[in-house]
C-alpha cells in the first residue's frame, strides 16, 4: 500500500461532536484510480427538450425513484412548483411566477446512450375543479396567505391568486403495497398521495393546518406535528422514502424549523421524520446534524441542506447533504449512509422549550449532549465534489440492488440561466460495496 492510501486508511473513520461517524472526506481532486474505497463513475446522461418558452427551459429533477419491476434504466422523477424567480421592486423581494397555470407533474423516464428521455407525463390533478385552472389540473401556486411567499406575475406588479390545491413538489416515494404515489412538498409542509393517473387522494399535514386551508377536494390528515408549521417559506419537507417493504415512511425537512423564530435558521439540527404506513402516523422523529460550516470556507450554516433521501431499509437511509454552491465553488455534495437504530426518538419532545428550555433548533453539540439525545451516526457513500459535479442542487437520489447510486439534478426551469443546454443531468456510481 502506498503512501496516500495508508494516509487515507488512518483518516478513514473520525468521530465529531455530538457522536456522529463519519468518513473521512476525499480531496477534491483525489485521484480516483487510486482510491480503491470510492465508487465508479459509470454514466452521465443529458436530458434534450425543447423550452417550455422563451427562456424557460424543461425541468424536472427534484426527485428520482426506481419502480419494483422496472428495467434498471427506467425511473420517476418530479418537478417542482414550476418556473419561479424573485425580482426586487422599492428594496422588497417578490416571488414571481412566469408561468402561473402550470402543472406539477411526476414524469416516467429513461436513460439510454447518454441521454434522457422523457417516456411520459403525469400531471397532478384533483377530484373536481381546481380555482385556479377551472379543470381538474392543479397549479403550483402558494396555498395561504401570510403562511406562503406572495405570488406575483413575471413583472413582480400583480399579485396572483392563491391555490388551495398548489403544491411545491420535492420528493417522491412509491409504495409498492398499493402502488401510490407519496410526494413531500415544501408549503404545508405536507405530503400527498397520488394514484398512477396523478390523482390526489389525500394529504397529511401539520396539526392546525386545517383552520388555515379549505381544501374540499382533498381531504386534509392532521398528523404531522403542529411545530412543522414554522417551516422557513421555501424550506420545507425536502425528502421522502419509503422501506422497500412498504411498511415505512421517512420524512426529511430541508433546513431547520424557524422554532422558535429566524434566529436559529443557523442550526445544524435537521428534523427527520418515521411514519408507519398502516396508520399514516409518525412514530419517531431524529435530530440528524449537519455538517458544520466552520470548516469549510465562507460557507453559512443555513445553506447547508438535506435535498433527498432513500430508505434502504428501516434503520438506514442514504442522505443526500449540500450546500448552495456550484462548481469549482461547491465544497459539499455528499451523499451520506445514515444509521437510525441508536438514535432517538424525540418526538413531540422538543418542539417547545418547555421540556429543556431550548427548542431542538437552539440546541448545540453540548446541548443534544446534555440532554442526552443520540443522534444518527452517519459515512460518506459518494462525495460528488471529488468528481467535479457541475450543478448546485443534487435532488434526487435512488440505489438499485444495493450497489447502483443514481443521482439527478434539479435545474430550476434554468430561470437566469444563459447556457442553450438543459442543464439537467443524471448520473451513475457503481459503490465499492453493497449497501443493504
Amino acid at each position: 500500500m502506498n503512501a496516500k492510501n495508508i494516509l487515507l486508511s488512518m483518516l478513514a473513520v473520525a468521530t465529531i461532536g455530538t457522536g456522529i461517524m463519519m468518513t473521512a472526506i476525499p480531496q477534491a481532486h483525489a485521484d480516483q484510480t487510486n482510491v480503491t474505497s470510492q465508487p465508479k463513475l459509470t454514466g452521465k446522461y443529458i436530458l434534450q427538450s425543447p423550452d417550455l418558452s422563451k427562456g424557460i427551459k424543461m425541468g424536472f429533477g427534484s426527485s428520482l425513484v426506481h419502480l419494483p419491476g422496472d428495467p434498471d434504466n427506467v425511473f420517476y422523477t418530479s418537478s417542482d412548483r414550476g418556473p419561479n424567480g424573485e425580482v426586487e421592486i422599492d428594496g422588497e423581494t417578490r416571488r414571481t411566477f412566469p408561468l402561473p397555470n402550470f402543472t406539477p407533474s411526476i414524469y416516467k423516464i429513461k436513460i439510454e446512450k447518454g441521454k434522457i428521455s422523457i417516456l411520459s407525463s403525469i400531471p397532478l390533478q384533483v377530484k373536481g375543479k381546481d380555482p385556479v385552472t377551472g379543470t381538474s389540473k392543479i397549479t403550483g401556486l402558494p396555498n395561504v396567505i401570510k403562511h406562503d411567499e406572495i405570488p406575483y406575475d413575471t413583472a413582480a406588479t400583480k399579485i396572483l391568486s392563491y391555490d388551495p390545491y398548489g403544491l411545491d413538489l420535492e420528493g417522491l416515494a412509491y409504495n409498492p403495497k398499493d402502488g401510490t404515489f407519496w410526494l413531500s412538498e415544501e408549503y404545508g409542509p405536507s405530503i400527498v398521495q397520488v394514484k398512477k393517473d396523478g390523482t390526489i387522494l389525500q394529504r397529511l399535514v401539520p396539526q392546525g393546518m386545517s383552520a388555515m386551508l379549505q381544501s374540499p377536494a382533498v381531504p386534509l390528515k392532521e398528523v404531522l406535528p403542529a411545530s412543522y408549521l414554522s417551516r422557513r417559506q421555501n424550506r420545507g419537507i425536502e425528502a421522502i422514502s419509503i422501506t422497500p417493504d412498504g411498511k415505512w415512511m421517512f420524512a426529511a425537512m430541508q433546513s431547520p424549523l424557524r422554532n422558535p423564530d429566524k434566529t436559529v435558521d443557523n442550526s445544524r439540527n435537521l428534523r427527520i421524520l418515521k411514519i408507519d404506513m398502516k396508520t399514516l402516523k409518525p412514530i419517531a422523529e431524529y435530530a440528524y446534524v449537519t455538517e458544520d460550516a466552520a470548516q469549510f470556507k465562507d460557507l453559512k450554516q443555513s445553506d447547508i441542506v438535506i435535498s433527498d433521501l432513500f430508505a434502504v431499509n428501516e434503520h438506514t437511509l442514504l442522505i443526500d447533504e449540500r450546500d448552495k454552491n456550484v462548481g469549482t465553488k461547491a465544497q459539499l455534495k455528499q451523499i451520506y449512509a445514515t444509521d437510525l437504530s441508536a438514535a432517538t426518538n424525540i418526538l413531540g419532545s422538543y418542539d417547545t422549550a418547555d421540556t429543556s428550555g431550548k427548542t431542538l433548533e437552539q440546541m448545540n453539540a453540548s446541548d443534544l449532549a446534555q440532554q442526552g439525545i443520540v443522534t444518527p451516526t452517519k459515512r460518506s457513500v459518494l462525495d460528488a465534489v471529488s468528481f467535479k459535479y457541475p450543478y448546485e442542487k443534487i435532488e434526487g437520489i435512488t440505489l438499485l440492488h444495493g450497489r447502483t447510486l443514481v443521482i439527478i439534478n434539479d435545474n430550476d426551469f434554468g430561470v437566469g440561466s444563459t447556457s442553450a443546454e438543459n442543464g439537467t443531468q443524471l448520473w451513475t456510481f457503481k459503490l465499492p460495496s453493497i449497501i443493504k
